[in-house]
């Protein structure tokens, strides 16, 4: 072979080496480009939600909240493109709602989504760390859900809180009592939620009071602790007070107000209460009614299931009002999402929201409770029959909390003014102030330190 030869050969031979290892350089840059573009954020996510008994016609398995949030993380992980998204969903007491709401702030701990009643969720709206949610609902979302249940969920109007699940408190009676008495006229036997006006009201615990054995008494009443307020705060509606202003206080020293406190008072004087009513709960006034000592208590469609077990019939009839349409205490359960400084994290937990609400599958674990959505309450109608009079109150129902920002601090001054209206010794007035005084105080120093998210 010529020198010349050898040199062309060598040439070659580094020619060959220089492009073979250009492609596999190439190649290879380009391999770790496309897992680059491949590779996903990694989001952690914490939904929080109480011990909730919860029931769907959907999935028999399911019994409370835990079990529901669970289905619909795993749900959510498997579907999520954006992110690989990874939900730890944790179960609390209710006595540790604080402390595990305000108290994880700014830990590793802190909420992301929570599962809650709207009674607790109002609170944490004014500490200024949840989010408004009305850039991710449709007008197909809002156009599904009664536009009560948005009115309750909002705050200065923006939506706060999501509503999925509702409950309505109305009132139920003895029909075995009110025959007893002769207060046939009173009853249906259609299962309906019933209004009486307030004339019907006087004359039927006044004849009741007259005619029931001793040791039976006309309609409920308590004031041992704050249990049961809110029912104590719609009878003081009955005679055309809104309870609380524009403003969100409590404005009780009108002339309806007034009377509202006046008729309690005479209620308790003339007896239509249990004896001594400011040193019993609301669970007397159940174990009463349950004996059949009781002829008025409060019912929803948690209780129906207890209180049809009892040998006496009993219908359901709306807490009175001055128009005499009624009203019904009103509780949703929903969804808020908080804002932890992290922009990725707060995508995702709104993208988890969308993703309950724009999938009929996963509405559809509301049927069992009162579906906030109208389609769902029409797909499970026949499974709902038992629940369809509160469907059909739900005009009824008004936000008892006003979403004061401090509400548990309201609750624990009202029931020992209750406690001042059931003993006597003050004017109705002076009640309708103390009430007023007492719950503004408490609300006032709660937006002092509120806050709302923008």
């Amino acid at each position: 072979m010529s020198k010349k030869t050898i040199i062309i050969f060598i040439v070659f031979i580094i020619l060959a080496v220089i492009l073979i290892g250009g492609y596999f350089y190439i190649n290879n840059n380009n391999t770790n480009n496309d897992d680059k573009l491949e590779q996903k954020p990694e989001i952690n996510l914490i939904i929080k939600t109480p011990v909730l008994q919860m029931t769907t016609y959907k999935d028999k398995e399911i019994n409370d909240s835990y079990t529901f949030v669970k289905k619909l993380a795993t749900a959510f992980e498997e579907q999520y493109k954006d992110a690989n998204v990874n939900i730890q969903v944790i179960q609390f007491a209710k006595a540790e709602e604080d402390e595990q709401i305000i108290g994880c702030f700014g830990t590793q701990n802190a909420t992301d989504i929570l599962f809650e009643e709207y009674f607790n969720m109002s609170t944490y709206v004014h500490t200024g760390n949840v989010v408004p949610l009305d850039d991710i609902i449709s007008e197909e979302i809002r156009n599904d859900i009664e536009s009560s249940y948005w009115d309750i969920s909002k705050i200065n109007n923006k939506t706060y809180m999501m509503p999925y699940t509702g409950m309505q408190n109305t009132l139920c009676y003895n029909k075995n009592l009110f025959k007893q008495v002769g207060l046939d006229k009173y009853i249906t036997d259609k299962d309906v939620i019933q209004n009486w006006s307030l004339d019907d009201w006087d004359k039927i615990l006044e004849t009741l009071h007259k005619k029931l054995p001793n040791n039976t008494y006309p309609m409920l009443m308590f004031g041992k602790n704050e249990m049961g307020d809110t029912h104590v705060i719609t009878l003081l509606r009955s005679r055309g007070s809104t309870f609380f202003d524009e403003n969100g206080r409590v404005k009780l020293t009108t002339p309806e107000g007034i009377k509202a406190v006046q008729w309690l008072m005479d209620c308790n004087k003339k007896g239509y209460f249990p004896a001594n009513a400011e040193n019993i709960e609301i669970n007397d006034c159940y174990d009463l009614f349950m004996n059949g000592q009781l002829a008025i208590y409060i019912n929803n469609a948690v209780l129906d299931a207890t209180i049809s077990k009892v040998d006496f019939d009993y219908g359901h009839v709306n807490f009175p009002s001055i128009d005499g349409k009624g009203f019904n205490t009103t509780f949703l359960t929903g969804f808020e999402v908080f804002d932890n400084g992290d922009e990725q994290r707060l995508k995702v937990a709104k993208d988890f929201i969308k993703f309950v609400y724009e999938n009929e599958e996963y509405l559809e674990y509301s049927a069992g409770a009162i579906p906030c959505s109208n389609k769902i309450a029409i797909k499970y109608a026949d499974e709902l029959k038992s629940k369809q009079k509160y469907i059909d109150n739900n005009d009824s129902g008004w936000n008892f909390t006003g979403n004061a920002p401090a509400w548990r601090k309201v609750r624990e001054v009202f029931y020992k003014d209750i406690k001042e209206l059931l003993y006597g010794e003050k004017s109705a007035e002076e009640i309708a102030k103390l009430i007023e005084d007492d719950c503004n105080k408490a609300i006032n120093e709660g937006y002092a330190n509120s806050k709302l998210h923008e």
